[in-house]
């Protein structure tokens, strides 16, 4: 993105990229700009943001939190650490700062990172997890580990009974059938205007009526970057959202299911293999690389452990049902929705399709970026945004370690809607996705010595998730819901915010 064109007020007045913002570059901007406020902010375990609030009165007071950050009680953000010996330190990305777009008074905000008493990364810090799965895998292959996410999300206001967009055909539909999209534009440009990069955003498919409110789903997508830029990207995507939401008197919810037999909410996340700054995910003739199917072998063979980053509540798997756009099989296929692993559209034509659009183009020659990505399908809101991704790094990693890597992925491609009835035989040769937070739990503990290789995710960290999810006890829920129907709203009221 040029300096010219970028919406992010820092990267305007610095004139330099974000990734290059330098303390003395941070103060200089408080300074000149009389920012009054400062907010730290971190992810916990709860994958949710937290903040530290600073006033600006002192220049050396905010030299000094900036150099050497904060303390804060690791035991009320962290569940397995002993009060005893809980304190953490927060310590600033100064790539992450931004302007606060919501605040009444000039305010910088800036994502921090948990080190512990001697001053080491902090071994259950998500962020920190995410960041070493990306050091391992590029000293284990080479490659680096791009990714992006997409937010969907359905708002909920008074229900407006003009220009009704029909039941569950809401896919890219425009004003004024749709009610919110003025929301999702404002929510856009303030996302830019923090550093987030954004691919575009639409109406979803899901749009119903219920007890006098309107409910309308609706997807923002961010451009593929680095790992950390990626979930930094979420992150700050889901708070922009929320907080909008309720400046605005709205309810935005991220859960993976609102009710029965409407569409469900996913946060797919595409990735890409990358090398000195080349996208691998296609050969030298246009097709899906060998580099791209080791990825996907991995992202396959860990399937399964993978839910218990990206799927943590029970309403999770609610949504796991055949015939929602959303995979049960733990299978890949070309542009395949009902496949776990979707690899879509990636210009891999040699066409010149502007020509054949604009004739007056005739002498222009094509130029195709190399975008392919792998898309992984099965996460939702509920996860967290850096166990997720980097569990994503470690599968993708894991493929290229594993032997039988092209085999595995060959076997395991599909061509069909494996969920047609026509192909009901077929899919019963793919493994299952767990159907409840316990078996995600198991399906983690059987894999975890994948995670927990090279000092990836550490053994309390595995411990910790595996009994977060066994607390659930929700391996008969379904069977329970069935034979009480009122109590489906009574567990998306208690997981309306993951």
């Amino acid at each position: 993105m040029s300096i010219a064109m970028n919406p992010h007020p820092l990267v305007q007045f610095l004139q330099k990229p974000a990734s290059e913002f330098t303390k003395e570059d941070i103060l200089r901007y408080i300074e000149e700009n009389r920012i009054e406020m400062i907010n730290f902010r971190y992810v916990a375990g709860d994958g949710r943001l937290k903040t530290l609030n600073f006033v600006v009165n002192d220049l050396e007071y905010v030299k000094t939190i900036l150099a050497c950050g904060e303390r804060v009680d690791g035991s009320s953000l962290f569940k397995n650490l002993d009060a005893g010996a809980s304190d953490l330190y927060v310590i600033p990305r100064y790539r992450t700062a931004y302007i606060n777009p919501f605040a009444e008074i000039p305010t910088l905000d800036i994502l921090c990172s948990y080190y512990d008493k001697d001053g080491n990364p902090f071994e259950s810090d998500p962020a920190y997890v995410m960041r070493r799965a990306g050091e391992v895998m590029q000293e284990k292959t080479g490659f680096e580990f791009y990714c992006m996410g997409e937010l969907e999300y359905y708002v909920i206001g008074p229900e407006d009974s003009l220009f009704k967009a029909d039941d569950q055909r809401g896919y890219h539909e425009s004003s004024p059938y749709t009610k919110f999209e003025s929301f999702r534009k404002d929510a856009m440009l303030a996302m830019a205007s923090c550093g987030c990069r954004i691919k575009y955003g639409h109406s979803e498919v899901g749009n119903f009526s219920m007890d006098g409110k309107n409910y309308e789903q609706n997807e923002i997508e961010f451009l593929p970057c680095p790992l950390e830029d990626a979930a930094d990207q979420l992150i700050i995507g889901q708070w922009i959202l929320r907080t909008m939401a309720y400046e605005h008197g709205l309810l935005v919810t991220f859960s993976p299911k609102i009710t029965v037999g409407k569409a469900g909410s996913g946060m797919h996340i595409h990735t890409a293999i990358m090398k000195d700054g080349k996208n691998q995910m296609l050969d030298a003739g246009r097709k899906l690389s060998d580099t791209a199917k080791h990825a996907i072998a991995g992202y396959l063979d860990c399937a399964a452990s993978l839910t218990a980053f990206g799927n943590t509540n029970p309403m999770s798997y609610f949504r796991l049902v055949p015939h929602q756009e959303a995979p049960t099989n733990i299978c890949w296929g070309d542009r395949n929705r009902s496949a776990l692993v979707r690899v879509p559209l990636g210009w891999e034509t040699d066409r010149n399709m502007a020509v054949n659009a604009n004739p007056l183009e005739a002498k222009v020659a094509p130029v195709y970026a190399n975008k392919q990505t792998a898309e992984f399908r099965a996460p939702d809101g509920s996860a967290n945004v850096y166990l997720l991704i980097a569990g994503l790094c470690v599968a993708a990693r894991h493929g290229f370690e594993m032997e039988n890597a092209l085999q595995f992925a060959a076997d395991n491609y599909v061509d069909v809607n494996i969920f047609s009835d026509e192909n009901k035989e077929k899919a019963k040769k793919y493994r299952q996705l767990p159907v409840c937070c316990e078996d995600s739990a198991d399906c983690l503990a059987e894999k975890r010595e994948v995670y927990e290789k090279y000092g990836v995710f550490s053994k309390g960290l595995i411990d910790g998730i595996i009994k977060m999810l066994k607390d659930y006890k929700d391996k008969n829920l379904r069977e329970e819901v069935a034979r009480k129907p009122e109590k489906m709203m009574e567990l998306v009221e208690r997981f309306m915010h993951c």
